[in-house]
């Protein structure tokens, strides 16, 4: 059993990571419904005329952004599934050309430096093995006095759910920011309540 269980929980680890497949259905639908409150902070601080969604996922915060009349949104994922579905769902705006779709990851972005009024990405940088290089090339494309807006889990929290022991790299926030801060932004830290954890927002500003 123990084999067992050490599986299921390393198979889901995996697909909150990179959604694919049957279960990456569900998976999206769950990270929809779970991470929307988190989604909807960040998205409510990252403004301009082009944002973008790193790591979408679902595709919550792709229809949070694109609610937004006059803004022009990007989405960067690196699972095919979840692109795939973006292109379904938002087939609409799509063709009318105020969401570009491109696969990509947090440490090569397709975009051109200073080239975003602002980005988001949440619950992703557990994925991500070089912490530098993604806050990097995040900053990269961000334009100075734009903001760039990262949103986790509460690293404390989220060590006693089963499944982090799988694939998850858990920082302090503290440790998240002094990333940000070498990349050259400004930080903000924002701690917000959640259920079943608490999570924090972490709003920087490229100098």
């Amino acid at each position: 059993m123990p084999g067992v269980r050490a599986k299921v929980l390393s198979t889901l680890a995996g697909q909150l990571g990179n959604p694919h497949g049957v279960l990456g259905k569900g998976v999206a639908f769950i990270l929809n419904r779970g991470n929307r409150g988190l989604i909807e902070a960040a998205a409510g601080a990252a403004t301009g005329a082009t944002v973008a969604d790193i790591g979408f996922g679902g595709g919550v915060g792709l229809e949070l952004l694109l609610a937004r009349d006059g803004t022009t949104v990007h989405g960067v994922e690196i699972s095919p599934d979840m692109l795939a579905r973006a292109r379904s769902s938002f087939a609409r705006e799509i063709g009318a050309g105020r969401l570009r779709l491109s696969e990509g990851s947090m440490t090569a972005l397709p975009f051109d430096d200073d080239s975003l009024d602002a980005a988001i990405t949440v619950n992703t940088i557990y994925f991500v093995p070089d912490l530098d290089a993604a806050c990097a090339e995040l900053a990269r494309a961000v334009r100075p006095g734009g903001k760039l807006v990262i949103g986790i889990g509460d690293p404390e929290a989220m060590t006693k759910m089963p499944f982090t022991a799988y694939g998850f790299t858990l920082r302090p926030v503290a440790e998240v920011s002094a990333a940000l801060e070498r990349a050259g932004c400004a930080v903000e830290h924002r701690q917000l309540p959640g259920r079943p954890i608490p999570t924090h927002l972490l709003i920087a500003t490229p100098k």
